[in-house]
Formats: C-alpha cells, structure tokens, sequence
C-alpha cells in the first residue's frame, strides 16, 4: 500500500464533465481515481492525469452491477489507504416522454445514476469519515424546473438532490460534507448526440440548432465541462468546507425561478 496524501474518485471520467473534473482534480489532489465502463478512453486521460502530476488509478466497470461498488472500493484501499473525495458524475437519464417511458428505462435510468452513486458512496464511508472528506452528486436543472418532455428525467434528479441531502445530515454526524450539483445545458458529446435528434424535429441543421438552443433557453450561451469542473473542484477544497447539503446550480440563468 502507497501512503498517499489525497485521494479523489471520480466517476463517468472518460468523458464530458467527469473527464473534465478528473483533470482539473489532477492539481488537487495527489491521486485520481477514474471510474467508467469506456477502458479505452480511461487509459487515455489516465495518461493526461499522469502529465499533470497526480498517480492514477483506472476501473473500467459498470457501476449498475452490484459488485462494482465493492470492489472499487477495496482496490482504491489496498493500493492508497484513503479516499477523500467521491465525485458520483456518471449516469444519463433519457429525454423521453413522461407516460412513454418503460419500466426498462426507468430502471436503467437509475440504476447507474441513483443506485450506482448510492452504493459507492456507501462502501466509501468509512474511508471518507476517516479523512473528512467530501461527497459531491450530479444531478441536473431539470430538476427544479420539470419541462414537458423533461418530466422523467426531473424526477430522477430531483431524487438524486434528496439522496445527497440524506447523506449530508449523516454527514453532519460523521464528518463527511455532502453537496450536490446541477449543471444546465453543457457541451458534451451527449448533448451533441442531444441536438442531432433534436434538429431535425425543429427543422433545423446541427449547428443552427446549436446555436438557436440558447436563446430558447433563455441563456447567453451553452456551459462548458471546464466550467462545472472548477465547481467541482471549489466543493472538494477546504474554502468550501463549511458548505454541506446544498444543491448548486449552474445553469448561465436556465431556470428563472427562486
């Protein structure tokens, strides 16, 4: 076992906001740990986490099997002896209909998202509670403001937002801060996969859709995946250590209401 001075777990690293955030902790933190089901690309910003100084750490697993959690967990343990950050960043839930989506979709919409970010938080504790650290859920605006269309994926955030309150009062206890955070429309390779279903439908090319997307949305602009990363990152550092059950927006003013 390496003695380690810090240890921050981030899962969905291998890209958009979780890659983002693993590369911005690279200069926090003494090791990142990357969580994804793509091994390809995990190795690759492994690499780019190795360049900027940090050790890194990689586990190409779905974090829907139940034996995932577990075994994260005791690999980090082995190897580092600590853990002092967990960013639960992996999870997509799909944009359909309320009464059209199945039970399938439902299940799989949480089981990653909700239950996945459950269970590792869970095996985590104990090693959290050791250090102090800290706990951040994604979530997303959606859920303060479900829109026709949205309503399902509302829910589920809307339920991650009281998953990680619930931790932040056994946090209050145990010493663990507990913060979650909703990122608005942010350009990522999903919301690319996002306008190229959504353009059509609006008669409209990619890239007019992608432009035309913020001004629908009442937003200046579409979000950056660097930008929910320096969030990220002020949430897991000692200046916001006082802060704990809070759910953060970060939307460019998506959602207009208090």
């Amino acid at each position: 076992m390496n003695i380690t001075k810090s240890v921050a777990i981030i899962t969905g690293a291998s890209q958009g906001i979780g890659r983002a955030t693993a590369l911005r902790l690279a200069r926090d933190f003494s090791a990142i740990v990357l969580v994804a089901r793509d091994k390809d690309n995990l190795e690759t910003i492994a690499a780019e986490v190795r360049s900027l100084g940090a050790e890194a750490m990689a586990f190409a697993l779905d974090l829907r099997q139940l034996e995932s959690a577990k075994s994260i967990i005791e690999g980090i343990l082995e190897r580092f002896g600590r853990i002092d950050a967990l960013l639960n960043i992996a999870g997509a839930v799909p944009q359909i209909d309320l009464f059209q989506m199945t039970d399938a979709q439902w299940d799989d919409g949480m089981a990653l998202k909700l239950h996945g970010a459950r269970r590792l938080t869970i095996q985590a504790w104990n090693a959290l509670k050791a250090s102090n650290g800290s706990v951040v859920f994604i979530s997303g605006s959606a859920a303060f403001d479900p829109k026709p269309g949205y309503a399902a994926v509302a829910t589920i955030n809307a339920a991650i937002n009281v998953l990680a309150k619930a931790f932040a009062e056994q946090g209050i206890q145990d010493g663990v801060q507990v913060n979650s955070v909703s990122p608005g429309a942010v350009m990522t390779r999903r919301r690319q996969s996002f306008f190229e279903k959504w353009a059509p439908a609006h008669n409209l090319t990619v890239e007019e859709a992608i432009k035309k997307f913020p001004e629908q949305a009442g937003i200046s602009r579409l979000g950056k995946p660097e930008e929910i990363a320096h969030l990220m990152a002020y949430l897991v550092s000692p200046a916001a250590k006082w802060m704990t059950g809070s759910s953060i927006r970060m939307d460019g003013g998506e959602i207009k209401t208090i």
